[in-house]
């Protein structure tokens, strides 16, 4: 008589805990990333007192041109010439209906580039031009206490 070994019954199942284990890393990966990915060019903004909220200009499709402190122009993160900056945005604003193009300028920048920039891309047919600017921090100061008496 010959021994022969018995084999249990089949799994038909496929073990699908590691494949979860995984999917969990690379959510809490992407969680991590995205708010570090930034459209265009990161500046330094200039800090003002009472900003306007701009929700379009987070948009993907939102036309943004950037300005550095050293007068260099950006449509999106390609760096650009102010001379062709407003053929650029004439060609990407032409089939959207909201034609708003958002300026992102240093606040070192010279203010006659940001001007420039901004009268290229009026020159363009912009109906909007949006300037991107941060919230100062303002300091809480509070009323002097009255004398007592």
């Amino acid at each position: 008589m010959s021994y022969k070994p018995s084999v249990g019954p089949q799994m038909a199942a496929p073990n699908v805990i590691p494949m979860a284990d995984i999917m969990l890393v690379l959510l809490i990966i992407f969680m991590v990333v995205t708010p570090m990915l930034s459209k265009g060019l990161s500046v330094e903004l200039a800090k003002v007192q009472n900003p306007s909220d701009m929700p379009d200009a987070d948009k993907d499709d939102a036309v943004i041109v950037g300005i550095s402190a050293s007068g260099d122009v950006y449509l999106g993160s390609a760096k650009s010439d102010v001379t062709q900056i407003a053929d650029q945005v004439r060609d990407r604003i032409s089939n959207k209906l909201d034609k708003t193009v958002f300026v992102k300028s240093d606040g070192r920048a010279k203010y006659g580039d940001v001007v420039k920039v901004v009268d290229e891309i009026r020159s363009a047919g912009v109906d909007n031009v949006g300037l991107i600017t941060d919230r100062a921090e303002q300091s809480q100061r509070t009323a002097p206490r009255p004398p007592a008496d």
